[in-house]
């Protein structure tokens, strides 16, 4: 995991009660995650650890921006993220629930690298379209040029006319069957 080691929480020398941590996340923590929708970004996590004979409670908040691409115009914009969420860590090694939001952890190991999850939460909390927020008019802010673009190439409900290209490759279909 190498520079990811960063974002790990020792919790087996914490005493019992609440303890506060902040992480910081930047490009260099994206570039360790293949095939990242987001590469840059600049987010602080803050993690508000609650620990108890055999629960450990880690409430997480993540806040900042990071850059992703327009799905419309294909230029990156800044988009904000806030995100909130709580993680349990089970060191009861005879408790076996199956919860998305609770990992059984062995106490002896005594540590958790929370860089995946912030990965995890920090892309689950962008929208599935993603666009250039509309100006205070209510105009889009997207790249001109391929708004220009778009409207030149977009087909109409209405537009019946077919790329003679299509006829030319279903007479080919029709001749194999």
């Amino acid at each position: 995991m190498g520079n990811l080691k960063q974002y790990t929480i020792k919790f087996r020398e914490l005493e019992l009660g609440e303890h506060n941590f902040e992480f910081k996340i930047n490009n260099a923590f994206f570039e360790h995650f293949d095939k990242s929708e987001v590469q840059e970004g600049a987010l602080t996590a803050n993690v508000r650890l609650l620990k108890e004979n055999r629960l450990i409670t880690l409430n997480i908040f993540i806040e900042g921006n990071v850059s992703v691409m327009c799905d419309r115009c294909l230029e990156y914009f800044d988009y904000s993220i806030q995100y909130e969420g709580i993680l349990y860590l089970n060191l009861n090694p005879d408790f076996e629930e199956d919860r998305m939001d609770m990992i059984n952890i062995k106490e002896d190991e005594g540590k958790i690298n929370l860089a995946q999850r912030f990965y995890e939460n920090i892309h689950l909390s962008l929208p599935l379209k993603k666009v250039h927020p509309d100006d205070e008019d209510g105009n889009p802010t997207c790249n001109k040029e391929m708004l220009e673009l778009l409207e030149k190439y977009k087909r109409g409900e209405d537009d019946d006319t077919i790329d003679p290209r299509w006829e030319e490759l279903k007479k080919i279909f029709v001749k194999r069957n």
